[in-house]
This record gives structure tokens, C-alpha cells and sequence, in this order.
């Protein structure tokens, strides 16, 4: 019997096209993991990504949060490569996978029900890449169609963008080449009626641009949510009924009527450390109230505090008040201090009420910089930010652990807030690494980890263009639709509020934005808004606090930092400088003590513990690479006579010939009547043959030397 063989279907393959900055953007569904709730791969140019979204059928026990995890797999097959590795296959995400991940997270987390507790897994896999067409966009635009078809309850869809300032024009989209000149780097990622996420990064751009770019993604997106829409009133499915979490509004109610002037009591503090005392004291008192009635209450307890907690907050700022007393353009008390750590580079200690961030600077030679093995187009990182938010800034008696999704977003949001102003390499050829250890935290981390590596950037001597500063602004709005906005937000207003609004800069302008929400968006009006008080803020305090602290970078690095000299030779002489197997470049590095590295394009980069081992460096190279010059004139030692002339050597290992007659400015019988081995004299370069071998003149350069002497010129 012959086996049987039928060709497989796929009868719910469907596939929606658009145009989206001028290429062509596909979604495709049914054919691809027709187990998941829904997939969808996505099209833009010659990049596809597959995203799938997964959601358990029951929810998880015992928690009182939504389970989302989103995860961004970087597949180097998508840029035809093998990995690094040893294994030679993908590891765990990349920085850029994990930040792609949060920029996934952030704008589809709030839209999610808040009594939802089923785990939902979002998987974008990358699996061919067109550098012109960003993967990023390509999954957030995935994840929300394929949460929009699929039955699990979300209230979408969005729809995603970038946009670049290049030669002073908005660009959508930019294109690989667009992006090494853009100006802007802004995410933007909208509903059918209010912004959701902004990610941005810029070189110093005004409020006015950056609203206008923000404006202009919001109207484009709107394409992608119409196309969206379509798909699902074509093949969306019903979203599935979920068991809502479980809370007992009666008791809550109870609560709040016995113990509202306790709670209000126990949060009219700028304390965090009194504050959680005596909310734990205000805890108790709700055992002897209402435990007898309500066994298990205990299970609602995270839920009731955060629910009272947040009604206080709320009415409190709606009527102009806040928690530590604050007015809502008011920031907290601010210190800034450099030079903390003596043996470091570079040290700054910046203060924000409760919170506190130390952030010190490291200086190494260009080998330091960072490798890169991903599908994006960066291959290495010369300057690095890293972000370390310890247990004990909040209390907490918990171990060290590698860092977080939340710790490597915040150091790069950092970072891509400092990068802007950081100097090329022509000008500070360093490696540049930062890290800011979070000592106390009571909100708003991330922006004080921006000034205080301002801070000790500028204590470690790396000339900064300017200075940056970064602030947080917050949101509360009302049941009408009116909203009020504050500057500063300590832990328990971004906790519960709205809005973490998260700009840093410079007073000439923006070099990145942040936006955290825990609403369904936000509208022009108060993205204007929160733009317009952080420049007040982040100015007032550049100029009252953190140029006081430090007017300018210091001359020089410190004293504990590796010298640099930077010098350029003809790519054709490295590898004389090199030498075979690195003999000549090794031999350099015993004898000066120098570390030296080596450009393709002649660029050689020598550092050292002091300017002495340097020099001694650039003058081997400087001695290796010499090639002299017709014309011109050097003093040089006689190192050899022959009957015919003497060899006088220019550099080592570079000599020249200067024949019997050009000895002297008359006529002698021997050359050594003229000079003998050992002999210093000024000699002019005549005359280079094709072998390379140099003709000198003593009598030539003598007659050009007392030429300039007679006019006064100093020959050196």
C-alpha cells in the first residue's frame, strides 16, 4: 500500500496591505502558529516579524498583577549571521532586545483589563532584517494586531512610528541612511484617539519640534488602526470570558469610611520611612476593626492599600495638594556634589529629596569599548551607561542579582540622554563608562542618574557640550476630563499616579523623553503641557544647582586616568608598525609601558600611566613611519663613510647619503677631512630615486641655514 499524501491548506490565510512612509507594510494571518491565540507576521520592505500572542486559560493564583510578558527574539539568521557564541546560537536577549521588549510592554500594558489575570505571553521574533525598515515598529505594530484579532480581552488597537529630523524636515520612518543623520529619534505609539508611548532621543531639539513630530506620528498612525480595525471586523474572534480578580468591595468600603482621617494622617508626610510605619500601624488597626468579620482579609491587603492609597493621592493633587506638602511646580530639595571618590575618574552625587544617585566615570583606552553581536547596524559602543538599583534604596534585605529589564532601561535611557553631548572620538579618544548606583530611592531614578553622571562626567575632565539635566512630570485627571500635571513625582505618586512623563536635556534642548502610563493616553494638551514645565525644570536646576557644583569639565582627566595621544599614519605603514606576528608593536609596548590601538584607517590611539610613556610611544611610531620630505632640512648623526660620501641617519633605521661633493662648499680629497662617525650636521633631502634611497646635502642645507639666519628666522 502506497503512502497518502494531501497537500496542506490554509483556508484562513489572509493578508492586509498598506503603505506606511512610503513602503509597502503586510500583515498575514493564518498560516503561521495556528495554535497560538494569534499570530501575525509582519512585512515592512524586506523585514519580517513573526509576533504571537498567548494567553493562559485560567489565571494565575494568588497574585494581585497583570502577568504580561513581552519578549523581543533578536535571530541573527535575519541578518545572515552565525552568533558569536561558543555554542554558536542566540542567548539570552541583548540590551536592544530587552529595551524593544519595553517599548512593546509600555503602550499595550494599560490597555489591558484591570481585574485581568490570565497569563499573556507576546512573542516577536525577528526573522529577516531591511536596516531601512525597523524591526522595532514592525513588532509593536504586530502585537497589536495580533491582540486586536485574537479572543483575548484588550482594548486596542494602536498603531506605531518613528520619526527623524533630517536637514530641518520631519522624515516618518527614516531610512538607514536618513537615521545617521537625523537629528531625532522619536517612538510614538497612539490608540484611534490619544498618544500612548513616546521614546525619544535627540540632538538638543525644542519643545515646539519634538510636539510637532509627535503630532505628525499620531495623525499617520491612525492608518495603521484604521487597517487594524478592518482586520478585526473581518476575522477578529470574541474575546473569551475571564474570572475577574477577586476583591471584596464591602470591606473596602468599611475601610475607607472607619479609617479615612488615619490613612490621610498616615500619607501627610515627605518621609517615605514614616510613611510606611505608619501605614503599617493604620494595617493593624483594620485586624481589630475588621478581621473577626473578614477571616481573610489579609489576601486583600496589598489591594486595599494600594486602592486607598491612590483615592487619597488623587484628591488630594486634583485640589493642588501634595503628599509631602510640595506645591505642583515645586521639586523636592536638591544637592549636587563632585569628586566623592578620590581614586575614580570622575564622581557626582546628585540629591532629590529622598532619592540620591552616585555616579562615577571610568576612562580606558578605545579596546575597551564594547563589542556588539546583534541584527541592528551598531557593531561596537565607545560610551556605556550602567544603572544599579540595589535592595537597600528601598529598604529592602534582598541579595544582589544581575540586573533587570528595568535596570537596563533605565542606564539606556540614561545613556541616550548623555550621548548627544558626549565628545567624538577625534576629540576625547576614550572609552567612556558610567555607572550610577542608585543609594536611595524615592522616585524619579532614572533622572537623577542623568545628573549625576553630568556631574561626573564633568569631574573626570570628558569636555561635554553642555550640561543635562533630566525631570519627571506626573498626572491626575478627573472624572470630566480636566487633568492636573506636577513636576517632581516622588515613588508614591508615580505609583499612583497616571502618568511618569520622563524628559532630559540641555537649556538649548531635548535629548530624550520617557513616557509611562497607567491610563489609556494622553491627548496634545498635556504632552504640550508636560513638555513645557520640564524645560522650566530641568533649567532651574542646571542653573541653581548643578553649575554651581561645576561650571565647566575639568582641563584634565584625572590623575588616576590613562594619558592619551592620538596621532594618523598612512594605512600602508601599519603594518611596518605592527611588524610580522606583532613583534614591532609588542616590543613598543615593553619598552614605553604604552597601550596602543590601531585604526584601519591609520588612526593609533596611545595611552599610558603618564604623558612620559606616550611620547617615548609616538616617537617609535613617529621613527617607524618616517618618510623624508625633498626640500627639506634635518640634523642628523654620521653613522657610516665610504670612499664615495657619508651616511648620515635621519631617523633610526633611516639614513641618507650625502656624496664627497656635497660635503663642503669646496672641493676636499677625502671625506674624512669633512666629518667623522658621530658627527651631528645639517642636511637638505636633494633628490629620492624610485628604490627609496635618500641623497642629502651638507653644502646645501649650510647655504639655506645662513640664508635665514640673515633674515632673522630661527632654524630649529
Amino acid at each position: 500500500m502506497s503512502t497518502i499524501i494531501t497537500q496542506r491548506q490554509f483556508p484562513n490565510y489572509r493578508k492586509y496591505e498598506m503603505e506606511l512612509a512610503g513602503r509597502p507594510l503586510t500583515l498575514e494571518v493564518g498560516k503561521l502558529a495556528e495554535l497560538a491565540n494569534a499570530a501575525v507576521m509582519v512585512g515592512y520592505g524586506d523585514t519580517r516579524v513573526l509576533v504571537c500572542a498567548t494567553a493562559s486559560a485560567r489565571p494565575r493564583d494568588g497574585i494581585d498583577f497583570f502577568p504580561l510578558s513581552v519578549d523581543f527574539e533578536e535571530k541573527l539568521y535575519s541578518v545572515g549571521r552565525i552568533p558569536g557564541s561558543f555554542n554558536r546560537r542566540e542567548g539570552r536577549p541583548g540590551e536592544k532586545g530587552v529595551l524593544t521588549s519595553r517599548v512593546i510592554d509600555r503602550p499595550i500594558r494599560p490597555l489591558f483589563p484591570h481585574d485581568f489575570r490570565n497569563d499573556v505571553s507576546i512573542m516577536a521574533t525577528v526573522m529577516s532584517v531591511d536596516h531601512d525598515c525597523s524591526p522595532e515598529i514592525c513588532g509593536l505594530i504586530g502585537a497589536s494586531a495580533a491582540l486586536a484579532i485574537s479572543d483575548i480581552p484588550w482594548h486596542g488597537p494602536v498603531g506605531a512610528l518613528k520619526v527623524g529630523l533630517v536637514d530641518g524636515r520631519l522624515v516618518l520612518n527614516p531610512t538607514s541612511e536618513e537615521r545617521k543623520v537625523s537629528d531625532l529619534d522619536v517612538t510614538v505609539v497612539s490608540t484611534d484617539s490619544k498618544v500612548v508611548m513616546i521614546e525619544a532621543g535627540a540632538n538638543e531639539v525644542d519643545n515646539d519640534t519634538m510636539f510637532k513630530a509627535i503630532q505628525l506620528a499620531h495623525e499617520e498612525n491612525q492608518k495603521q488602526v484604521q487597517l487594524i480595525n478592518k482586520m478585526v471586523s473581518e476575522i477578529g474572534k470574541a474575546k473569551f470570558d475571564y474570572p475577574h480578580a477577586d476583591f471584596d468591595e464591602d470591606l473596602f468600603e468599611k475601610i475607607v469610611s472607619a479609617t479615612m482621617e488615619d490613612a490621610k494622617a498616615a500619607m501627610d508626610t515627605d518621609d517615605k520611612n514614616v510613611r510606611e510605619t505608619r501605614w503599617n500601624a493604620l494595617i493593624e488597626k483594620w485586624h481589630e476593626l475588621f478581621l473577626d468579620e473578614y477571616p481573610e482579609m489579609d489576601k486583600y491587603l496589598d489591594e486595599i492599600t494600594y486602592k486607598f492609597q491612590k483615592k487619597i493621592v488623587k484628591a488630594w493633587l486634583l485640589e493642588g495638594h501634595r503628599v509631602d506638602g510640595r506645591q505642583k511646580n515645586e521639586i523636592r530639595p536638591l544637592g549636587s556634589e563632585v569628586g566623592i571618590l578620590p581614586r575614580a575618574h570622575g564622581s557626582g552625587l546628585f540629591t532629590r529629596g529622598q532619592t540620591q544617585v552616585l555616579s562615577v566615570v571610568t576612562l580606558d583606552t578605545l579596546s575597551a569599548n564594547q563589542k556588539l553581536d546583534t541584527i541592528w547596524e551598531e557593531t561596537e559602543k565607545r560610551y556605556m551607561h550602567h544603572y544599579n538599583f540595589p535592595g537597600y534604596s528601598v529598604g529592602e534585605a534582598k541579595p544582589a542579582r544581575s540586573p533587570g529589564r528595568r535596570e537596563i532601561g533605565h542606564g539606556a535611557l540614561a545613556e541616550r540622554a548623555l550621548l548627544p553631548v558626549i565628545p567624538d572620538v577625534e576629540t576625547f579618544p576614550y572609552a567612556i563608562r558610567v555607572v550610577s548606583e542608585v543609594v536611595s530611592s524615592n522616585g524619579s531614578t532614572s533622572q537623577g542618574s542623568i545628573c549625576g553622571s553630568t556631574l561626573a562626567l564633568m569631574d573626570a575632565g570628558v569636555p561635554i557640550k553642555a550640561p543635562v539635566a533630566g525631570i519627571s512630570c506626573g498626572l491626575i485627571q478627573d472624572d470630566d476630563g480636566g487633568f492636573t500635571t506636577f513636576i517632581d513625582i516622588q515613588g508614591v505618586e508615580d505609583f499612583h499616579g497616571e502618568m511618569d512623563f520622563k524628559v532630559a536635556g540641555t537649556k538649548k534642548g531635548i535629548t530624550a523623553i520617557q513616557m509611562d502610563l497607567k491610563n489609556d493616553g494622553l491627548t496634545m494638551e498635556i504632552i504640550k503641557n508636560a513638555l513645557e514645565i520640564t524645560y522650566d525644570g530641568r533649567c532651574q536646576i542646571l542653573d541653581q544647582i548643578m553649575i554651581p557644583a561645576i561650571a565647566e569639565p575639568r582641563k584634565e582627566v584625572s590623575r588616576y586616568a590613562p594619558k592619551m595621544i592620538t596621532m594618523h599614519i598612512d594605512p600602508d605603514k601599519i603594518r611596518d608598525v605592527i611588524g610580522k606576528g606583532g613583534s614591532v608593536i609588542q616590543k613598543i609596548v615593553a619598552d614605553t609601558g604604552a597601550k596602543i590601538d590601531i585604526n584601519d584607517d591609520g588612526s593609533i590611539f596611545i595611552a599610558g600611566i603618564d604623558a612620559t610613556s606616550c611620547d617615548a610611544a609616538k616617537k617609535c611610531i613617529d621613527d617607524i613611519v618616517f618618510v623624508p620630505e625633498i626640500g627639506a632640512l634635518y640634523y642628523g648623526r654620521v653613522v657610516r663613510l665610504m670612499t664615495f660620501g657619508a651616511f648620515v641617519e635621519l631617523a633610526p633605521g633611516k639614513d641618507g647619503l650625502v656624496h664627497i661633493s656635497k660635503l663642503a662648499d669646496h672641493r676636499i680629497e677625502k671625506v674624512e677631512d669633512a666629518c667623522k662617525i658621530g658627527d651631528m650636521m645639517w642636511v637638505k633631502v636633494t633628490d629620492i630615486d624610485e628604490k627609496g634611497r635618500v641623497n642629502l646635502s651638507h653644502k646645501d642645507a649650510v647655504r639655506e641655514i645662513k640664508a635665514k639666519e640673515a633674515k632673522g628666522e630661527r632654524i630649529r
